[in-house]
């Protein structure tokens, strides 16, 4: 059995009874040196090598006979630049008729005594918590990165990234320890970590709280970006006075004592997400370097924006999935909220300013109402989709704190959501085996997640059963 490839709104197969989307980008066939009529017979495994226009896609259709015979597809991450391998019918099909559980009712109190964020209470290093009626910040007790730590020092050489300006196996006949400076390469980061509550009640999630409750969480979290901004960035002319340091209620003690290179604002939900405390908290971490993830998004969106004639590729992207709209699960007119093209994980969303905003700085008052009306939607929909406290880690991510100007004006504000459950709400999602040794998949299309969550708007679950007991 083959599957068969045509142009969509072409007559369909009479044969045929499923369909599967795949969008290639015309540039693979250049890319491959492969003819239409070969794409014909070997649908599954075209991608592009480089960032390409969205306006150059080519929309196909797949169809298979059988269910049990799989359209299993390479998607392409614009992004990262990186392949994703996608399943089709049976493993999407399986995920919706797994195991069901009860609806999980809340059975935290308002206020737990043993509880370090809640207000009053006291924290790890003896610090007695303020009676906060919003969010609340400090210096994380257990920080991963510090303002003041041992600087690294290498045995070989003082510790700084060093590449060697000749083949190695030349470097090594005149240093023995040519093979060590060229492999154990290492650098001190120092930086400083921040705890956020975003509620003083303890038993509430950010999808019990109304958009205008998660406001003070977004200006919070813009104040400390603020503070921490470079005073050459071109992002300074554009952000507001600070409320943070050193005027604030928040002391001193969050004033950073040297200018970092990136920061990273992230919230850890749930316990299958490593969170230790049910209190609705998130996390901040300053560090002197540009960490891994945010460098790889930037230098696609630099690439895109020098190749495409200024352009911003989320803008672009988010265009064109409003026009398509089937991944959308929810917009509003300065945020679309949707599962990605690329996406790895089951439900995985992703919010993108349908304007080229670089970072919160950019934002007005009204922009921020509307960032917190669908973060309240996603988060909404996510814990009424099995009904339970629905596990995510959760990242903005934006310009650097410091940087060039092509750095920060190619920056473009977004948010990830990625969440583990993928059946139920004790069937997770795990990347091993194939994930890890050659590339990630996922058990459903992006179309499907998307339908999904859009179904799963209105009243949160817990809500509906406080009305009915």
């Amino acid at each position: 059995m083959r599957d068969d490839v045509w142009l969509r709104g072409s007559t369909p197969h009479p044969t045929r009874s499923r369909n599967f989307e795949l969008f290639l980008d015309c540039s693979c066939y250049r890319a491959a040196g492969l003819r239409n009529n070969h794409a014909r017979t070997y649908p599954q495994r075209y991608i592009a090598p480089e960032v390409q226009s969205s306006s150059r896609q080519l929309d196909l259709s797949i169809t298979s006979s059988h269910e049990t015979a799989l359209a299993v597809s390479l998607f392409y991450n614009s992004g990262k630049c990186t392949t994703l391998l996608v399943y089709g019918l049976i493993r999407c099909r399986g995920t919706y008729r797994g195991q069901q559980e009860a609806a999980t009712p809340t059975t935290l109190p308002v206020h737990d005594p043993s509880c370090y964020l809640c207000p009053g209470n006291k924290r790890a290093a003896g610090d007695i918590n303020p009676q906060y009626n919003n969010t609340f910040v400090f210096v994380n007790d257990y920080s991963a990165v510090k303002e003041d730590q041992a600087e690294y020092k290498s045995k070989d050489k003082d510790g700084s990234m060093w590449k060697p300006a000749m083949p190695y196996h030349k470097l090594c006949l005149l240093i023995g320890s040519g093979l060590s400076l060229l492999f154990l390469q290492a650098e001190s980061v120092t930086g400083k970590c921040y705890v956020v509550t975003f509620s003083p009640s303890h038993n509430l999630t950010l999808a019990d709280l109304a958009p205008s409750e998660i406001i003070p969480v977004i200006n919070t979290w813009t104040d400390l970006y603020t503070a921490h901004l470079s005073p050459s960035s071109p992002l300074v002319k554009a952000a507001a006075p600070t409320t943070l340091p050193p005027s604030s209620d928040h002391g001193s003690t969050l004033r950073p004592n040297a200018q970092y290179r990136y920061m990273q604002i992230f919230e850890n939900k749930g316990a299958a997400m490593g969170c230790s405390n049910p209190h609705p908290h998130g996390q901040i971490w300053t560090t002197t370097s540009l960490p891994e993830e945010p460098t790889i998004e930037l230098e696609q969106f630099k690439k895109y924006h020098q190749e495409q004639g200024g352009c911003h590729m989320l803008e672009d992207y988010a265009k064109l999935e409003v026009e398509k709209e089937e991944r959308l699960v929810y917009k509003n007119s300065a945020f679309v909220a949707l599962c990605p093209w690329w996406g790895t994980w089951p439900f995985e969303v992703l919010i993108i300013a349908r304007q080229h905003r670089r970072a919160l700085t950019d934002f007005s008052p009204n922009e921020k109402e509307q960032l917190a009306e669908v973060i309240a939607e996603v988060t909404r929909r996510y814990d009424n989709l099995f009904e339970t406290q629905f596990p995510y880690s959760m990242g903005l991510h934006q310009a650097p704190l410091e940087g060039d100007h092509l750095e920060i004006e190619c920056s473009y504000f977004h948010v990830h959501f990625y969440p583990p459950l993928l059946r139920s709400a004790t069937v997770r999602k795990f990347l091993v085996g194939y994930e890890m040794m050659a590339e990630p998949q996922r058990d459903i299309t992006p179309e499907q997640a998307a339908e999904r969550l859009r179904g799963c708007g209105g009243v949160l679950y817990r809500k509906k059963m406080e009305e009915q007991r």
